[in-house]
This record gives structure tokens, C-alpha cells and sequence, in this order.
């Protein structure tokens, strides 16, 4: 009954060997290195059902670190067909499992909890963080790492700076080694929002203590400028690969990049998407999530098949998925696009597994299968399977732009560079919910009140009306919501709101609402300054002349007489002071000096922007507002390097 275990690889155990390479115990029960390994595979399997199929025991060999060709499963699957299906139902039970494998109860003991865990998808670790207490474990998916590590080394699997980790192997802890250096962070940032960092600004060689720390904090202050929350994770924490806060980090850095083009005023083909009696309008207050929904109903509902309400519990048959992959196929009618059939035969197998595997399948015949595993269908994980619709509305939308209908196209403006940099800062501080858009989801002031918490003015919360608001009224809860702001804005604030009621914030008025966001962005980098200088208040005045200080004591010549400086165009200044803060970081033959030209100008503007991060400031300023002279963001810039030049010992 031992005979199939021969096509395995050798054991390594130190018992003697047969001719096999096997343990010559009678049983196998000493080899510690396969069979419980197996076993507890075996368990996760079919935990669901007590029952392994024929077509389940690749993923078994595959899960117990077992690579095997083929051809050799093909003969253990019909070797145990033969000797272990005793009731010839094409099933395997746990119990013939044991009657042809001959593994002992203490092994099936031993590997029980580490199946369940792994069936759950949970892996726990000790640890300590910040905000946790000594011992306190962490729990981090192990789905997310196989979905992160797998769509990482895709997206990598060109880059020559990463030859060094990619590929990673997604059932080791290669990932969390991986990010150690930085590198591989950054490259994830530039593909989520491109031009984020500067490849300059990345140190690829030498990687000494000093310069992976470099890295990281570019990594990390550059993922909060697009407004992924890392107020808890520190470059420590990335260089040790702490697998929950590495994990967490990615998935935010993902997400940006996947709901990019989930935007009207980028994809202006999701007005498809309105339904009758809507406007722009009501489209462009929906998240990327609700798009996505409404977008995979559009295509449920033109296969004559019923709605979802979710990614979860509603796609765990895979049936909605086999209707959404052959609506959204390109049917070979556009020059140059060739045709691709989806095979709709596994739509009705019984075994939930198996559909989605054949549904997978289909995916991967439009270069889709990403993100989600069968096993992460079943189990309707929310998280991989919003990320595996949203690749696939990347590649094949499958929408046409209304050209007909009488629809406001001039609404279609999208945000500009300082409403974006606003939305980051918000984001990036972690207020809830997520702002996806600035003026629409500060219509309640939630997120206002939040920040007011952040820049230190109390906020007595039995005062706000939180959601979800009554039908009737809902406007009237929210609208009180903003006056209270409005109110905390000019008395404990002390900001200047001439002219600002609640009513603009509640009917999003741009300038108005940016008025007030500003002076919140601004008194938070302020108070940031005066908690480094023992509580003295900072200004204008006294951060140029911070600054032209520290450039004079480094023997600098360049200096700036405000914020609106036409000189700080170049962004010489900037590069100065980071070179003066931390000596001989620049490296001046990167920097173009004399008379520049727009291209001279915007690549030193990128550079200094980096090169600020990697030192350790929180820049949230674009190089575009360098080169403009955007005096607001120029403050912000100066601003936070002080705080970082103030950090010096």
C-alpha cells in the first residue's frame, strides 16, 4: 500500500533510505518531512466536505512543497484510485487517505491546527509593535501574500533593478524579505501612480544599513503622498518584514494603482453606466468600489442574469463570473483585436471548487487570472476578489461612450494638482471613510471633524450626527455636521472663514471647502514645527528664515525671500537644503544649473521632491508646484524640511 509513495522526491530524514529514497519505517510515520506536511494539506482540502477529489490532488502536492510533473500525478492519482477508493466514488476519504499512506494519529495531531489555519487563510505571529502590548500576535493572510507576491512578480518580472528578489515564491516568506531594501517598494509606488519617485533618487547599490533606511523612508513618505495611511509603520518595520504591516502597505499601494482608471473624468466611457434619471453628477459621487459593482451588473444584467450586491458572498459559485468573463471577451469586431471565446461548459459542474477553477481557467484566457485562487472564490474573500474585478475592468471595460444622450460633458474636469495633494494628506492620515472625492465626501464634514482632531481642537462628538442619517432629513443631520465645523474653524481654530458657512461645505463649493482644507493642511504642518521647537509658534517669516539660514551656514548661495520666489522655480534652493541637513546626499551632478530650460526645471523639481523623502520629510507637494511657484505647496515643502533639519542632534 506504500507503492505510490515512491514517484515522491527523497526524504531528507536521517532515518535509512530504500531504493526509493523513502524512510525504510515500515510506516513512514518518522518522516517528518512529507508525510504530515501531506496530511495536514490533505485536511485543508477537504475540510469542507471530509472528501479529496482526483482533479484536488495537484494543489495537494503543489501546497506540500512537492513540484511534481504531470505525468507523476497522473500515476499517483491512478495508483490511489486503485489501491485507496475503496467505494469506487471518484473521492478520496481522509480514512482511505490513512488506509494507503499508513500515517499515524500523533502526525494527524500534530498537523490539525497548522491545516485549519491554513484553511482560514490565517497565519499568526508574534510580535510587538507601536501600538500593540508586549506578545501581542499578529494575524496576517496568507491568501494576500500568495495573491500580492504573484502580482508583484508580474508586474517586476522585466525590471532589472529587482532582478535580485523577483521572482519571489509565493508559499515562502520571500515577500517580507523582499521589501527589506526598499526597492521593490518604490517600483510598486511608480506603477501605481507613475513619477512618483524619481529613479535617481533610488539607491540600487551599496546597500549598507544606511542606505536601505534611505530607501525606505523614500518608500514610505512617497506611499504617503499618495495617500496610503502609514502612520503606523516605520522603515524598522519594513527592513525586519513585519508580515501584517508589510502586507497592509501593499494592499493600499495596489488598490491605488487598480481603481486609477476608475474615474470619470479618466474613463469617460463609464458613463455607459447611468441609469435613467441620473446625471454626471450622481455618477462621479460613487467610490471605485460602487463602480465596479454597477460595472459588473451592467454587463450581469446585458447576460440576462441577476445582480450582485457584492464581492463576496454573491460571486462564490463563479456563475456570475463565467457571465461577466464572456460579456466582457473581445468579440474580434475591432481592427486589430482578435477574438477570444470563454468556454461557458464549467458554468454547470456541481463542486464549487472545481467551477471556479474552470472559471479561472477562462480568466486566465484573457490574462486575468490574478489576485484570486479557487479557493478564494469559494470562500468569497472580499478583498482579492474586489482586486481581481478591477484588473479585469482594466483590461477589458468593455463600455462605449454615450455620444447621443443629452449629457454635461463639461462636468468632466477632474481634480486638479492641489485637490489631489489635499486628498492624499487626508488619506494618508487615515480619516474614515476614504475620500474619494475632495468635495463630495466632505459634504457631511466627517472627515473635516477628523482633522480638526489631528491639528489638536477638540471635537465633542455627542454633538455630530453620524451615519447612517434617516431618509427623511438626511441633508438637514449633515448640514448641522458643517456648521459645527464651520463653528470649530473660527473660535478654538482661530481660522479666518470670512464669508464660509456650513451650507458651502454642504453643497461642496470648491473654493470654499479648499479654503478651509487649506488652513487645516497648513496648521498641521505648523504644529508638526512647533512640537519639534518646544511648543514656539512658527510662521512664514520664521521658517524663510530658517531656511536661509541653514543655507548660509553651509556655505550655500542660494537663499529665498518668500514663498513666492520665482527663483525657488529651479528648485536650486531645495537641493541646497537637503544637502545642508544631510551633507553630501546630493549628488550635484543629477542637478542642471545656469539658464534652464521647462524640462531643466521639472526634472530638478522631481529630484529635489525625492531626494526630500528619502532624508525623511513628509513632502505631499508636487515638483509641478516647485516649477509654478505654487506658493501654499512651496510653504509645505519648506516646512517640513525645517522639521526634519529641526531633528538633527
Amino acid at each position: 500500500s506504500h507503492m505510490w509513495l515512491a514517484l515522491l522526491p527523497g526524504c531528507r530524514c536521517p532515518t535509512p533510505k530504500t531504493s526509493y529514497g523513502l524512510c525504510s519505517s515500515l510506516t513512514c510515520t518518522m518522516c517528518i518531512y512529507h508525510l504530515p506536511l501531506i496530511t495536514a494539506v490533505f485536511l485543508v482540502l477537504s475540510i469542507d466536505n471530509g472528501f479529496i477529489c482526483d482533479y484536488e490532488l495537484h494543489e495537494l502536492f503543489k501546497e506540500a512543497n512537492l513540484p511534481l510533473p504531470g505525468y507523476k500525478v497522473r500515476e499517483i492519482i491512478q495508483k490511489l484510485m486503485i489501491d485507496s477508493d475503496k467505494n469506487k466514488d471518484g473521492k478520496i476519504s481522509f480514512e482511505e487517505f490513512v488506509y494507503v499512506s499508513g500515517v499515524k494519529s500523533r502526525d494527524i495531531a500534530k498537523t490539525f491546527r497548522r491545516a485549519i489555519n491554513r484553511k482560514e487563510g490565517i497565519c499568526a505571529i508574534g510580535g510587538t509593535s507601536e501600538l500593540s502590548s508586549e506578545g501581542t500576535q499578529h494575524s496576517y493572510s496568507e491568501e494576500e501574500k500568495y495573491a500580492f507576491v504573484n502580482w508583484i512578480n508580474k508586474a517586476l518580472e522585466n525590471d532589472p533593478d529587482c532582478r535580485h528578489v523577483i521572482p519571489m515564491n509565493p508559499n515562502t516568506d520571500d515577500l517580507f524579505n523582499a521589501v527589506g531594501d526598499g526597492i521593490v517598494l518604490c517600483k510598486m509606488i511608480n506603477l501605481s501612480v507613475p513619477d512618483t519617485i524619481d529613479e535617481r533618487a533610488i539607491n540600487k547599490k551599496k546597500l549598507t544599513p544606511f542606505i536601505i533606511q534611505e530607501n525606505l523612508n523614500l518608500a514610505l513618505n512617497s506611499a504617503s503622498a499618495i495617500g496610503c495611511h502609514v502612520v503606523n509603520i516605520g522603515a524598522e518595520d519594513l527592513r525586519e518584514g513585519k508580515p501584517h504591516l508589510v502586507l497592509g502597505l501593499l494592499w493600499q499601494i495596489i488598490k491605488i494603482g487598480l481603481f486609477a482608471d476608475i474615474e470619470l473624468s479618466r474613463n469617460e466611457a463609464l458613463a455607459a453606466l447611468l441609469r435613467d434619471g441620473e446625471n454626471l453628477e450622481d455618477l462621479m459621487k460613487l467610490s471605485p468600489e460602487e463602480l465596479l459593482l454597477r460595472w459588473a451588473n451592467f454587463h450581469l444584467e446585458n447576460a440576462g442574469w441577476h445582480k450582485i450586491n457584492n464581492f463576496s458572498a454573491d460571486i462564490k459559485d463563479s456563475r456570475a463570473y463565467f457571465h461577466l468573463l464572456h460579456q466582457i471577451a473581445p468579440k474580434g469586431q475591432k481592427e486589430g483585436e482578435p477574438q477570444i471565446d470563454i468556454n461557458m461548459s464549467g458554468f454547470n459542474e456541481k463542486d464549487d471548487l472545481r467551477r471556479a477553477e474552470y472559471m479561472l481557467q477562462q480568466a486566465d484566457r484573457l490574462g486575468c487570472r490574478q489576485f484570486v485562487t479557487p479557493a478564494d472564490v469559494v470562500s468569497g474573500n472580499p478583498k482579492l476578489n474586489l482586486a481581481f474585478v478591477a484588473n479585469l475592468f482594466n483590461k477589458y471595460p468593455a463600455l462605449t461612450k454615450p455620444e447621443n444622450q443629452d449629457i454635461d460633458w463639461t462636468l468632466l474636469e477632474g481634480e486638479t494638482r492641489e485637490e489631489r495633494t489635499f486628498r492624499n494628506w487626508m488619506n494618508s492620515l487615515g480619516v474614515s471613510p476614504h475620500v474619494n472625492h475632495l468635495y463630495g465626501d466632505l459634504q457631511d464634514a466627517l472627515v473635516i471633524l477628523q482633522l480638526y482632531e489631528k491639528i489638536k481642537v477638540p471635537v465633542d462628538w455627542n454633538k455630530v450626527n453620524k451615519p447612517p442619517y434617516p431618509k427623511l432629513g438626511a441633508n438637514m443631520k449633515k448640514l448641522e455636521n458643517c456648521n459645527y465645523a464651520v463653528d470649530l474653524g473660527k473660535h478654538p481654530a482661530k481660522f479666518s472663514l470670512v464669508g464660509i458657512g456650513g451650507q458651502d461645505l454642504n453643497d461642496g463649493n470648491p473654493t470654499l471647502t479648499l479654503a478651509l482644507v487649506w488652513q487645516l493642511m497648513r496648521r498641521y504642518t505648523l504644529n508638526v514645527l512647533e512640537d519639534l521647537g518646544d511648543g514656539q509658534k512658527a510662521n512664514d517669516d520664521i521658517i524663510v528664515s530658517w531656511v536661509n539660514q541653514t543655507l548660509k551656514e553651509a556655505g550655500k548661495s542660494t537663499s529665498i525671500q518668500n514663498f513666492k520666489d520665482k527663483t525657488i522655480s529651479t528648485s536650486l534652493a531645495v537641493v541646497d537644503l537637503i544637502d545642508a541637513i544631510q551633507p553630501g546626499c546630493i549628488n550635484y551632478d543629477l542637478v542642471k544649473t545656469g539658464h534652464l530650460s521647462e524640462d531643466d526645471k521639472q526634472n530638478n523639481a522631481k529630484y529635489a521632491v525625492s531626494m526630500a523623502r528619502r532624508i525623511g520629510a513628509r513632502v505631499y507637494a508636487l515638483p509641478e508646484d516647485l516649477v509654478e511657484v505654487k506658493p501654499k505647496m512651496v510653504m509645505t515643502v519648506f516646512a517640513c524640511l525645517m522639521g526634519r533639519g529641526m531633528k538633527r542632534v
